[in-house]
């Protein structure tokens, strides 16, 4: 299968471009840099140059390819607190690959966020059933599970909050170890037990390439290896990673010691993954995140 990947060499993209690769599927990423492009062409990809603003360079390649990954995102926004343009450019973008893709019945594999469902005040674990009915990255979800509809092999992977490896230079789990070395400890919100989900990037990467290949259409997906970890615990494995103590702090001080992160540090979102695992025979093998936060390579690269 030809793949048209959108973030292509990101932190997921750097390890679903290998995992395509090395089981018989050839790779065309979207490069918004030469950086990127050397580095695809290293991995002995192809590349496209253009971003998500450049809708004309989407739909060539989606309509050139036999199926599409979407995982872009314009993460530089959000981080700058532009939330709302972050969220439209990524259902523009969506939109367009969809229009070539419609009637083809190529797959797409959208992705989106479990942490959406901490924002729905369930009183149990999210499952893939779970829909809101709106709001950020929501819309972009549901356009795509509904674009089924259009004989197009849609799903969506829900990513947790951290996503982790030595691949992960610039997710959450290395911007709380950032914040935490810039205030002296570690923080987390009221009591830090509210709960987060995670899973490693290489059993991530394994799922989207199950989801391209047989993912039923209009299909959600949960990429989730630990179900829920206390964010408290999640603070204190990387005070003890900087030798910093951990500290709680109120909602309101929670933009001041978190930055970005301060909308999420205190959802609760406990995950299931067991139908995704039942649907897609998927089965998360790497180690699980308090694991990786005792290993040193976090520390020496966040």
């Amino acid at each position: 299968m030809r793949v048209f990947i959108t973030g292509a060499s990101g932190h997921v993209g750097s390890a679903l471009v290998p995992e395509l690769l090395q089981h018989g599927h050839s790779v065309v990423g979207l490069a918004r840099s030469a950086a990127s492009a050397a580095r695809l062409t290293e991995w002995s990809a192809e590349f496209v140059r253009g971003d998500l603003d450049d809708l004309d360079s989407l739909r060539a390649a989606a309509e050139a390819a036999d199926g599409v990954v979407h995982l872009a995102f314009r993460h530089d926004a959000m981080v700058a607190g532009d939330l709302t343009g972050a969220a439209e450019t990524d259902l523009a973008a969506v939109r367009a690959i969809a229009d070539v893709l419609a009637g083809t019945d190529k797959p797409l594999v959208g992705t989106s966020g479990t942490g959406l469902l901490g924002h729905a005040n369930l009183d149990r674990p999210g499952t893939e059933d779970d829909r809101m009915p709106g709001g950020y990255r929501i819309d972009t979800e549901n356009f795509i599970i509904d674009a089924a509809a259009k004989s197009i092999r849609t799903s969506v992977v829900r990513l947790p909050p951290i996503t982790h490896s030595a691949l992960d230079h610039a997710g959450f789990a290395p911007s709380l170890i950032n914040f935490a070395r810039r205030n002296g400890f570690s923080a987390y919100v009221g009591a830090g037990t509210n709960r987060w989900p995670s899973v490693h990037t290489l059993d991530a990467a394994r799922l989207y390439r199950l989801a391209l290949e047989s993912a039923p259409a209009g299909t959600r997906l949960h990429a989730v290896g630990d179900d829920g970890i206390e964010f408290r615990a999640i603070a204190e494995a990387i005070g003890r990673g900087l030798d910093l103590p951990a500290r709680s702090v109120t909602p309101e001080q929670a933009p001041e010691y978190i930055g970005f992160l301060a909308p999420f540090a205190g959802i609760d979102n406990p995950t299931s993954a067991t139908r995704t695992s039942e649907l897609l025979d998927w089965h998360p093998t790497y180690p699980g995140l308090l694991e990786e936060l005792a290993e040193d390579f976090y520390y020496r690269t966040a």
